[in-house]
């Protein structure tokens, strides 16, 4: 499913040019489909918000270099993706450093689920990086090799995680199903 969001040409070229009024009317047209997808992406309202104002402090300093070859949705979709990523990548080598010093035996490693889940709460359970590639894959409609680029990962990585997350998922979402 991908969401053609078109912008007239004269505005991209304005903007392309530094009009600050043409910048600021991508950024009306663009802010709540890229909070969309970093909200999605990340567990935190906060950590979509500073996605947003990354991406577009991106697409300010790299409008320039968009050469129109595609819809200017998709570039800046690619960015906004780029930017959650790498806040998932920062906090997986936190999240690491934090278990390397503390090695409490018998801490438990994994919340217990609710008897009763649904398809959000479902999503929420997965790592960041599944429920990306999940999100990416199934909404935003990218392919594996985009989803490997854009991750810096082999296209098997991003196969097996969507087949893993999907697995993960149903298993979630039938323990919902025989709850009383």
């Amino acid at each position: 499913m991908t969401i053609s969001l078109a912008v007239p040409d004269i505005l991209v070229a304005r903007a392309r040019a530094g009009d600050l009024e043409a910048l600021e009317a991508l950024y009306r047209a663009f802010e709540t489909p890229v909070y969309n997808l970093a909200r999605r992406m990340l567990r935190h309202p906060e950590e979509a918000e500073d996605v947003l104002q990354e991406t577009f402090l991106e697409v300010v300093k790299s409008i320039r270099s968009y050469r129109g070859e595609g819809p200017l949705w998709a570039w800046i979709r690619k960015i906004a993706a780029s930017k959650a990523l790498m806040r998932i990548r920062r906090e997986q080598v936190r999240t690491a450093e934090l278990l390397d010093e503390e090695t409490a035996p018998g801490s438990p490693v994994h919340k217990s689920l609710p008897a009763r889940i649904d398809l959000e709460r479902a999503l929420e359970q997965l790592s960041e990086t599944s429920r990306s590639v999940v999100w990416l894959h199934d909404v935003e409609g990218y392919t594996h090799e985009e989803i490997a680029e854009l991750m810096g990962k082999t296209v098997s990585f991003s196969k097996s995680q969507l087949a893993r997350a999907h697995a993960r998922l149903r298993r979630m979402l039938e323990k919902e199903g025989a709850a009383p």
